[in-house]
């Protein structure tokens, strides 16, 4: 198989010169990328509007993708999680969750990188440090892929890797996710831990997605220990920064907020979460941890994180629980990468 690059990390015009120089029409890019896109087509050999001949150069020549599925699982809900090899060994997950509503489309989780730098003791993504990041191309695979396992309505970029680390080659390839696989701009949830500076910049910008912050605790000190590359940051610089984010884009921001029993789940964590963002036009979206192997850290109990809840809303904030679809497979954020691919540990 060709070393080269692969179809879809050519743009338009490289992709019909390389066409042409393997034989076929300038035309039959485009053909290729309306097969793969539009009609969810991911192999060469069934697109038959290509003559045999080119198809056969094409499978050898230029890989139409270059992700390899290397392990998938599957939960009781539907939901599918895929290990995703590129050429070079680095692996990422991709998780494609169906709405439990019938004709509603699924929701893609997709990675920005391999690994992760920010370096929380409770996130499985980031356990190894980052490896490197993912090129524009790679991460609009991740949506080919995804599409290919059913319809698409809406993404979350919360895979691995902290995106706004990752945001130019992030930028191109939801620019083409909404250009051609059509995933609106309000469809579109990026996760960050903060960065306020990159946060500002990328506001004047006005870019066609919805922000959530990773916040995790109330308290600096307690913050600068669940993530680390947020050491020295104040809490109130990066929710001055969201509250920026709105007043320059008019999208509101959503809070995530991991919760770990015994840890920042107590009443008293969510009273001093309230006050915080109290007067903030925002949501909150309690996460419950899904436990990783030989870690400190534990999942809460449900009725701890109802009264979380609770609390948050009876100080009048918008507040939601989303527990983990994929607990059960042991392969949520990044479990499936840490058992199927051990060299990434």
């Amino acid at each position: 198989m060709s070393t080269g690059r692969s179809f879809f990390a050519l743009d338009r015009d490289e992709a019909r010169a390389r066409i042409t120089e393997l034989g076929g029409r300038p035309f039959h890019a485009d053909v290729i990328r309306s097969e793969a896109i539009d009609r969810r087509n991911l192999d060469y050999a069934e697109m038959s509007s290509l003559s045999r001949e080119l198809r056969s150069r094409l499978a050898t020549e230029l890989p139409l993708y270059s992700a390899e599925e290397v392990a998938r699982s599957r939960t009781s809900d539907g939901t599918q999680k895929l290990l995703l090899r590129f050429p070079d060994g680095a692996a990422v997950e991709t998780v494609h969750m169906p709405s439990r509503r019938r004709g509603r489309g699924a929701t893609l989780c997709v990675s920005s990188q391999v690994g992760c730098s920010v370096g929380c003791p409770f996130c499985a993504s980031g356990k190894a440090g980052l490896v490197r990041n993912l090129t524009h191309d790679e991460i609009f695979e991740q949506f080919l892929l995804g599409q290919a396992l059913g319809p698409l309505a809406r993404s979350v970029v919360m895979g691995i890797g902290e995106p706004l680390l990752n945001y130019e080659a992030l930028r191109r390839a939801l620019e083409t996710v909404r250009s051609e696989i059509g995933i609106g701009a309000r469809k579109i949830t990026v996760s960050t831990v903060g960065f306020p500076t990159r946060l500002n910049r990328i506001a004047r910008e006005n870019p066609p997605f919805q922000l959530a912050i990773s916040l995790h605790s109330p308290d600096d000190e307690q913050r600068a220990r669940l993530v680390p590359a947020m050491a020295g940051i104040p809490i109130e610089e990066i929710l001055s920064a969201g509250d920026n984010w709105f007043a320059t884009t008019g999208r509101e921001v959503t809070y995530e907020y991991v919760l770990l029993g015994g840890e920042n789940d107590s009443e008293d964590h969510a009273e001093r979460l309230a006050r915080r963002l109290q007067n903030r036009r925002a949501t909150i979206n309690l996460i419950p941890y899904n436990p990783i192997p030989d870690d400190e850290f534990a999942r809460p109990a449900a009725d701890a994180a109802n009264r979380f809840h609770d609390t948050l809303v009876q100080k009048g904030l918008v507040a939601t629980v989303r527990w983990s679809r994929g607990a059960e497979a042991d392969a949520a954020c990044g479990q499936l990468r840490i058992q199927a691919s051990p060299q990434h540990r």
